[in-house]
């Protein structure tokens, strides 16, 4: 009986193995990466602040953005900002930008006289340093220069910030770095114009209106103190510091990249004779801020960037 029990439960199974429907492996298709195009490259715009003599240091930022092949799209300037961009913007070369800066000394800027200061609105007309830019950079109008360039001015009437982007460099640098009570305001465009810095020592807001993506801004503005105040030019500058310090404050934190070079805080807004520590300082602090550069720069990259989308090969 367990004989055929067993011969029972062995047919059985047979049975059932030969009906199940068998399994076929179906193969799949070779899968193709078809690449979307290249990445998107974003606008950077090189923002430079004022700070007078101590905008030697922008010469030196701009040195290593060169050579760490950092793609500048626009340079916008206040003040000896927008000296050393519309400089830079001429030839997009840091050689010729350092050997033109490296001209630069107190006497071919400020025109100063007594006349002025008595019945004029400062101490210098700023004559000199209109004519300094004219025969130093070679391209007559903004509209023109190699690379696009706003230099920032602040209407000395009502207080607006006004981005100079088109019309005459020099007279547009001379406005931009008109310090008030230093420099007599300057008529250009229908207004009375002072130094940028009045309202906007660091224009990283115009950058952005002006379609940037990633903004490195430079602030040559720290360190207020001041024991050495003698006479009333000195009045002046200090209190010009002051102003452009404070507005930087809240303007700076829309940097994606600030650069403040170190160690140049001491030097006076008048002292020419420290151009190659500044320019150092500049190198130094660059080279630091290269990695948050970079990141900054991919991290836009990568946000924009869409994954290879994968195709089924054509069957053969």
């Amino acid at each position: 009986m367990r004989l055929i029990n067993s011969f029972l439960v062995t047919a059985l199974t047979l049975l059932t193995a030969c009906q199940s429907t068998p399994t076929v492996t179906v193969p799949q298709p070779p899968v193709v990466q078809v690449p979307l195009g290249p990445p998107p490259k974003p606008r950077i715009a090189l923002v430079l602040g004022g700070g007078a003599a101590r905008g030697f240091a922008h010469v030196g930022v701009i040195r290593v953005l060169e050579q760490e092949k950092i793609p500048i799209d626009m340079v916008v300037g206040t003040s000896v900002g927008s000296l050393i961009g519309a400089i830079y913007a001429s030839d997009l070369s840091s050689f010729e930008l350092e050997w033109t800066a490296f001209q630069l000394e107190k006497d071919d800027l400020f025109d100063f006289g007594v006349v002025n200061a008595v019945v004029g609105m400062g101490f210098a007309k700023g004559d000199k340093l209109e004519a300094w830019v004219k025969s130093h950079i070679k391209t007559a109008n903004i509209e023109n220069l190699k690379l696009p360039f706003t230099a920032v001015a602040a209407d000395l009437n009502w207080g607006y910030k006004v981005a100079l982007d088109k019309g005459s460099v020099a007279r547009a640098i001379r406005a931009s770095a008109a310090i008030p009570g230093v420099f007599q305001p300057v008529k250009h465009q229908g207004k009375i114009l002072v130094d940028g810095g009045v309202v906007d020592n660091i224009p990283i807001s115009v950058a952005r209106a002006k379609g940037a993506d990633i903004v490195i801004a430079v602030d040559i503005s720290g360190n207020l103190g001041n024991t050495n105040i003698t006479n009333l030019l000195d009045v002046s500058l200090q209190a010009t510091n002051i102003m452009f310090a404070l507005n930087v404050e809240q303007a700076k934190k829309d940097a994606d990249v600030l650069i403040t070079p170190a160690g140049i805080g001491d030097i006076g807004m008048l002292d020419f004779s420290q151009k190659k520590r500044c320019m150092q300082a500049g190198i130094d602090t660059t080279k630091q801020a290269m990695p948050a550069i970079r990141r900054a720069i991919e991290a836009w990259v990568s946000a924009r960037t869409r994954p290879t989308m994968p195709v089924p090969a054509p069957a053969r």
